[in-house]
C-alpha cells in the first residue's frame, strides 16, 4: 500500500468511526430501540452518510479524492 492509500483508509475509518459512535448515542437517546437494533442502525446510517475517499493514480502522479452525499462532484484533497 502506498502513502495515500494510507492515508485514504485512515480518514475513512476516522469518519465512520465519529459518525458511529455520535450515530449510536444519538439513537440510544432519542428513539425507543434497544439490544442489537441500536448498534446496527448507527452502522448502516454511518456507511450511508460517511464520506468516502479514494487514492487514484494519475497521469501527475499519485492523488487522493473525496466523495460524500452532501457535496456534488468529487473533490480533491491536497
Amino acid at each position: 500500500m502506498t502513502k495515500l492509500q494510507v492515508r485514504a483508509f485512515l480518514y475513512q475509518l476516522g469518519c465512520f468511526a465519529i459518525l458511529f459512535v455520535a450515530g449510536r448515542f444519538i439513537i440510544a437517546e432519542y428513539t425507543e430501540l434497544t439490544g442489537i437494533w441500536i448498534p446496527l442502525t448507527s452502522f448502516i446510517v454511518a456507511t450511508l452518510i460517511s464520506p468516502k475517499f479514494h487514492a487514484v493514480k494519475t497521469k501527475d502522479g499519485e492523488k487522493l479524492f473525496m466523495k460524500w452525499i452532501f457535496i456534488k462532484g468529487i473533490r480533491e484533497i491536497g
